[in-house]
């Protein structure tokens, strides 16, 4: 017999979820996948055309959360101590005195990474990747809590700088959250006339609140066969013909551990296919990098990734 669902999480995680539903309308899938990722501790690319709401959503995940928020508009000008923080000489104490960045927060909004050089965008790849930042040959932890949303343009590409590969491995999912239907555009419209949700949004959860629900993820069962399902998937895309580099061992934990958080989401203790299923685009194809002749004849990375879920088959 399964065991009971964990409701407190649940109501948890729905409570959030509402919230950023006053704000962001028609994005429900979108506002799913980015609570599954914060909880699991991965990081989030939102990648999508100007005016679509990636900047929004991740203001109003912040304000949902009574935690530590900051932003950093990333342009061609901006350096590493922009962000990390820089050591300056205190001529009273005769000393070195670190100054924090705006990187030493809870949640980092950003906002879009690609315009900012490769040297700065590699800033926060010790960040990311260890939850800690090395100045002048001193280490400095950052907060449990650290999670970053970073967004960028798809299409405009004057003046950007492509994220490399080890950036994008860094990042637990990328997806996008594209165009609302017209009764809720209509909606945004009607909402909007006089002031902006983001305005009067109130924070309902509690940081503690999400630490709790990270702690719960190693309750939540994740099955042998389940395990090899997720490494069968991953292990299918470095054989693929026109795919150069494959997902790799990373991807397969951000992919359990974000099965777990979108399995706490559900209520359940225990991870299904579907989980996996739902979440393997989102988690999978960004970490891919194609040949020049396999772009050029039209396939893509989530054409790939969603091939090899027909392809592997689905344990019982």
């Amino acid at each position: 017999m399964d065991k009971p669902v964990n409701m407190t999480a649940k109501d948890t995680i729905q409570k959030i979820s509402d919230n950023i539903c006053t704000v962001i309308k028609g994005q429900e899938s979108a506002i799913r996948l980015l609570l599954s990722a914060f909880i699991s501790g991965g990081h989030v690319l939102l990648e999508d055309v100007p005016g679509t709401g990636k900047t929004t959503l991740a203001k109003a995940l912040a304000k949902s959360i009574d935690a530590e928020y900051h932003r950093v508009q990333f342009t061609p000008d901006l350096l590493p101590t922009d962000i990390l923080g820089v050591s300056i000489f205190d001529q009273r104490d005769h000393d070195f005195r670190f100054h924090r960045g705006p990187v030493f927060t809870n949640i980092l909004l950003a906002d879009e990474i690609n315009r900012a050089s490769p040297r700065t965008q590699s800033a926060l790849l010790e960040a990311m990747g260890e939850s800690q930042v090395s100045v002048d040959g001193a280490k400095y932890d950052l907060d449990e809590l650290f999670f970053v949303i970073a967004t960028q343009n798809p299409i405009e590409f004057h003046g950007t700088y492509p994220l490399p590969e080890a950036q994008m491995d860094r990042f637990a999912m990328r997806f996008e959250l594209g165009y609302v239907n017209e009764e809720q555009e209509v909606e945004i419209l009607t909402e909007q006339n006089t002031t902006h949700p983001l305005n009067i949004i109130q924070a309902c959860s509690r940081r503690d609140d999400i630490i709790d629900l990270r702690k719960e993820l190693s309750n939540i069962r994740v099955s042998e066969e389940i395990k090899q399902y997720i490494v069968e998937i991953i292990r299918e895309t470095r054989s693929t013909q026109g795919v150069l580099n494959g997902a790799s061992p990373r991807a397969s934990l951000a992919l359990m551990k974000s099965a777990q958080a979108l399995a706490l989401t559900d209520g359940m203790e225990f991870v299904t296919p579907d989980h996996i299923q739902e979440l393997a685009i989102p988690v999978i194809a960004h970490r891919l990098m194609l040949d020049s002749q396999a772009r050029f004849s039209g396939l893509t990375a989530k054409g790939i990734v969603s091939d090899i879920l027909k392809a592997v088959v689905v344990p019982v």
